[in-house]
């Protein structure tokens, strides 16, 4: 009898909901004062001396695996994890925030990025509620910066949103301002083969995907071992553009600026590289749009001759030509050419994108969500371009868990256009996270309605990806403490 009398006392202190109020365990979790008591009563019951005279302690052991997230206003972050995958296509590592009602948050930090871009912002974030995403951004902000340095505070972000949803039961659109397409459009990236025909096989898997939009990589790397193609080449080593562990005798070409290799591209060259892309425009044809990237480290007045010998081809861009943040160049070459110019994908939040946009430098814009600053501040960019007359494209080389994030600020944002995707080709991908079947279909992603993101990790598939000889969401115990001031103001 004892033990009953403490569950209906409990039941006097947890009154049933009104109808203006949330059920307990929240909107999602289908318990309410009656199916509480009939499940609860007979473990309750069990545990008599267990908990003798601590009902307290009782009523948490009994409701342990009940969502509580009927009170987003007393939500709290109690924890955050990483694990660091590899293939996917490249290193992600992917956030875990905990919080004081059970529920999880997902992010992700930049692919090629360092998990400590993340874990370094614990010790801020810690206690508060993830709910106030944008005031705990303004506080973290100072923490990121350009290309993947910026990688910690936008995965974060993303777990923000994640969590937010989860404890207003909406998606992440939702608490965006709406959203104005039900379907994400997205461009695949497309492997050039050793020569057009094992090209020609990869455009026709393509297709059969459903993909509607294209990009492809060619630049002077092609020309390399082409004599009369190139002009200055000798000592640099142009076929490793990202390998910045083989410099040449001028110095390491994969970190030098563009303007500063002095490389020159010859009338022979350039036409190889015309009779490159008419070729693969062949294979494509003109109803699919067809953009390019990746094209090596010349000047601007290399980048106008090759922009002017691509004019035929009806290009959807052409994509980094020089580095983003070099604006009166971006605005030489925009001037030059008729083939639509962008950049921005290593760009950290707002304030540089809106120098190149009022400078009218380019024609397109293109975040990486994983690096601009997350959903939030990828909104407030593509608006502001929006009102400047500019498209959006999006770039994106990750998991599921960053391209939803992409895909609700996509949904959200006027002026989008189409999201790369980066991973059509590895195998298990769609199955890292579980909330969405089939993923991609016919080259577009259908916006989940799901709260948060509207997926889960999905541990099974995830761990096949970890990173050799890294750790499943270990503690992360040792970044707790804040060990600086943060103000950056007097």
């Amino acid at each position: 009898m004892k033990k009953i009398q403490h569950l209906l006392d409990l039941l006097k202190k947890y009154p049933a909901p009104t109808a203006a109020e949330p059920r307990l365990g929240g909107p999602s979790s289908g318990v309410d004062r009656r199916g509480f008591l009939r499940n609860s009563a007979l473990g309750g019951l069990s545990m008599g001396m267990l908990f003798d005279g601590r009902p307290e302690r009782e009523l948490e052991f009994i409701t342990q695996k009940v969502k509580r997230e009927s009170k987003p206003s007393e939500l709290k972050i109690t924890d955050m994890r990483i694990a660091v995958l590899q293939g996917v296509p490249f290193s992600s590592p992917i956030i875990r925030i905990d919080t004081n009602q059970g529920l999880v948050g997902w992010g992700e930090v930049r692919d090629g990025a360092s998990a400590n871009y993340a874990l370094m912002l614990k010790s801020r974030i810690l206690g508060k509620n993830p709910c106030n995403v944008e005031q705990i951004f303004k506080q973290i902000k100072q923490f990121g910066n350009h290309g993947r340095a910026a990688g910690g505070v936008c995965g974060v972000e993303m777990a923000l949103w994640d969590l937010a949803g989860k404890a207003y039961n909406v998606p992440a659109y939702q608490l965006l301002g709406g959203k104005y397409r039900d379907y994400i459009r997205l461009y695949a990236d497309t492997p050039e083969g050793k020569d057009y025909d094992e090209f020609a096989k990869h455009m026709v898997r393509r297709r059969d995907q459903g993909y509607t939009f294209l990009k492809m990589d060619f630049g002077i790397g092609m020309l390399a071992d082409t004599p009369g193609m190139l002009v200055g080449t000798k000592n640099w080593n142009v076929k490793q553009q990202w390998n910045d562990a083989k410099p040449g005798l001028m110095g390491n070409y994969a970190q030098t600026k563009h303007p500063f290799t002095r490389i020159q591209v010859t009338k022979k060259g350039i036409d190889a590289l015309a009779l490159h892309v008419s070729k693969v425009r062949d294979i494509v044809g003109y109803d699919t749009p067809l953009s390019a990237d990746h094209f090596g480290h010349f000047d601007v007045n290399t980048a106008i001759q090759i922009g002017k010998a691509m004019e035929p081809f009806r290009l959807a861009w052409l994509e980094d030509l020089v580095p983003w943040f070099y604006t009166d160049q971006w605005k030489q070459i925009s001037d030059a050419i008729e083939t639509p110019t962008l950049t921005g994908e290593d760009i950290f939040a707002k304030e540089e994108f809106i120098k190149l946009i009022d400078a009218k430098a380019i024609d397109m814009i293109h975040p990486d969500l994983a690096s601009s600053g997350g959903l939030l501040e990828t909104k407030k960019i593509g608006d502001y371009a929006e009102e400047a007359g500019i498209p959006m494209a999006m770039h994106f080389a990750g998991s599921p868990i960053c391209m939803m994030a992409n895909i609700h600020c996509a949904a959200a944002t006027e002026n989008f256009v189409a999201l790369e995707h980066h991973g059509v080709d590895v195998d298990g991908w769609e199955d890292i996270v579980t909330g969405i079947k089939p993923i991609v279909e016919k080259g577009f992603v259908k916006v989940p309605d799901k709260p948060g993101l509207g997926v889960e990790l999905n541990e099974e598939v995830a761990k096949k990806f970890l990173r050799k000889g890294a750790t499943w969401f270990a503690p992360t115990d040792s970044w707790n403490t804040r060990d600086s001031s943060d103000r950056d103001w007097s």
